[in-house]
């Protein structure tokens, strides 16, 4: 019987060597909170013994229970019961499941019935239940609505919606886009307006909404009348009830257990979650990038079903008289996409723990202030996390989800023509995988979002420190390969700022960001190679392979290959 997180030798060495104690002292205020609630920990070692009974569970639901229905959950999908959503019966089953095992409110603090847990340890609960059913997660991941109000609205607020997220009475939806406002949130048009008794009231349509069926929904509508850019926009939550109006569930290529819906409010009563005006610029900011980061996880998840998948085939499938795993060019293929799995895994940790440090420092500022004591020194932490964080999250979305697609699309080559019949699994893990890079941000826009920070070079003291270490073996030569790498990126980096012209930039940032990725995930490699000699061989083989790549990047900034761009019309037309 499988179990999820046992059997992913790869993710008990990130569970294992992961460094959360900082995140977790903070969390649980020094330990502190075992006195008002007897299932806290009393200290780091009894907490990470507390994430791993967890994850075990999980590992067990996802394996043994979730996986199995999820070829039927694509089959069946969602259908429309009376103007509401109605799940395929195998995702009401996995989440009444989860829901009882208390599992629905993994970061939720204590008080309003949670676990409490590092955003860290659900993610890797995301992981698993991507790899098992990559639809369902798309319900199980929008735990974060519950945090965003937690984060941003009331006491108030706070005691009626959080404890039933917590429980699993509720789930949440972000009703973000539009018809005329997908990537460009700012032209959002649904109005918020309030009523003769000053009560908000929400009107107007959200198409392409992910579980839009769901009982609590998050609203980002305009509320000052007139206005057109995001300074207009503010944040509502209010309930999926008679006067939202499912008015189709979309007909998808993937993802068919996750209700993808088009909603139409009518005078829908509504809360203003935080301040007016700072829906866009605030409050949808920091629910996105927990998305993204829940997206990686998502896709991580498909990338470790589609290896699976692609390594089984391989040794049961005979050609030539022997097992295809055998054929070197297969052989080949698996290794290069075991690699791929393993250093986006480990992008994807390094960048959980970040974005974890960031909240918890932003919350114990919060927590000192109210105890009128200094906070000088985490607010210069907070500083350098929420800076790297940002940087992070982009590069990580970008990279794990084009990785999912890739994986993906090898797993089901590997599986040659029996591949594209859906009577195996590899042909829904290449349409489940395929919205990864689209939702929550395409790929193109994280490379915008991420041009930034590589642009200003944020890591510099964390590449020159990595730099100074030194390592045994062939370590040593694999470090040589990164400052190599490094060389080849800041004279790439000058080159572009020194033609000063924002276009050039603009369209050389995906080569500069990809090279800035190398070099910050070929030293998490080399670090991990000194715990595990087995990971040299990962370590070899990426940071060879992005040297490889850097050079050919460097090519194509340095001889202006771009510059066709500037002339796309008369080419394209």
């Amino acid at each position: 019987m499988p179990n999820f997180f046992t059997d992913n030798k790869d993710l008990l060495f990130q569970f294992e060597n992961l460094p959360l104690q900082d995140v977790v002292d903070m969390m649980e205020k020094n330990y502190t909170q075992c006195k008002e609630y007897n299932y806290a920990p009393a200290d780091y070692t009894d907490a990470k013994d507390n994430y791993f009974k967890v994850l075990e569970i999980i590992g067990d639901l996802t394996g043994n229970f979730i996986a199995p229905r999820a070829a039927e959950v694509d089959e069946q999908g969602n259908r429309m019961e009376n103007g509401k959503v109605v799940y395929a019966q195998g995702t009401a089953e996995s989440l009444k499941q989860l829901a009882e095992a208390d599992l629905m409110g993994m970061e939720l603090p204590y008080k309003y019935g949670g676990l409490n847990f590092p955003k860290s340890i659900y993610m890797m609960a995301v992981e698993m239940v991507s790899r098992a059913d990559a639809s369902l997660m798309n319900i199980f991941g929008l735990q974060d609505i519950a945090e965003t109000i937690y984060k941003f609205g009331t006491e108030d607020q706070r005691k009626e919606f959080i404890p039933h997220f917590a429980d699993g009475k509720y789930t949440g939806a972000m009703a973000l886009t539009e018809p005329d406002a997908g990537s460009d949130l700012q032209a959002v048009k649904l109005q918020a307006y309030q009523d003769e008794d000053g009560n908000w009231r929400l009107r107007g349509v959200k198409r392409f909404i992910t579980n839009g069926g769901a009982p609590v929904l998050l609203v980002l509508a305009r509320s000052e009348a007139g206005t057109k850019d995001g300074r207009g926009l503010s944040m509502f939550a209010c309930y999926g009830d008679d006067t939202v109006k499912v008015r189709r569930i979309e007909n998808k290529l993937g993802i068919h257990g996750s209700p993808t819906c088009e909603l139409q409010f009518n005078d829908t009563p509504a809360q203003l979650i935080g301040k007016r005006k700072f829906g866009l610029i605030k409050y949808v900011m920091d629910l996105m990038n927990s998305a993204r980061l829940g997206v990686s996880a998502q896709a991580l998840g498909i990338s470790q079903a589609a290896y699976e998948e692609a390594v089984k085939y391989a040794r049961e499938r005979e050609q030539f008289g022997k097992p295809i795993y055998n054929i070197p060019v297969v052989s080949n293929m698996l290794i290069d996409m075991r690699v791929m799995l393993e250093a986006n895994r480990s992008l994807f940790y390094a960048t959980s723990r970040w974005v974890d440090i960031r909240n918890r420092l932003e919350e114990t500022i919060e927590w000192l202030k109210e105890q009128g004591k200094p906070y000088s020194e985490e607010q210069e932490r907070y500083k350098e996390a929420n800076k790297i964080a940002a940087l992070l999250t982009p590069i990580t979305k970008y990279t794990l989800t084009e990785g999912a697609n890739k994986i993906s699309y090898d797993a089901l080559q590997i599986h040659g023509g029996a591949g594209y019949m859906k009577e195996f699994p590899i042909e829904r893990l290449v349409r489940d995988a395929r919205i990864t890079n689209i939702y929550e941000g395409t790929s193109q826009m994280q490379i915008v979002a991420a041009t930034g920070g590589t642009m200003n070079d944020i890591l510099a003291e964390h590449f020159t420190e990595k730099e100074k270490k030194k390592r045994k073996g062939s370590l040593e030569r694999l470090a040589g390969y990164l400052k190599e790498i490094r060389e080849i990126f800041d004279e790439s980096r000058k080159y572009v700022l020194d033609k000063e012209d924002t276009d050039f930039q603009e369209v050389a940032a995906r080569e500069l960001v990809e090279m800035y990725t190398s070099l910050f995930v070929g030293y998490l490699l080399l670090d991990e190679s000194e715990i595990n000699p087995r990971k040299v061989f990962v370590a070899n083989r990426y940071i060879v392979g992005g040297l490889a790549q850097a050079r050919r990047n460097a090519e194509e900034i340095k001889n202006e290959q771009f510059s066709d761009l500037l002339h796309a019309d008369e080419i394209l037309i």
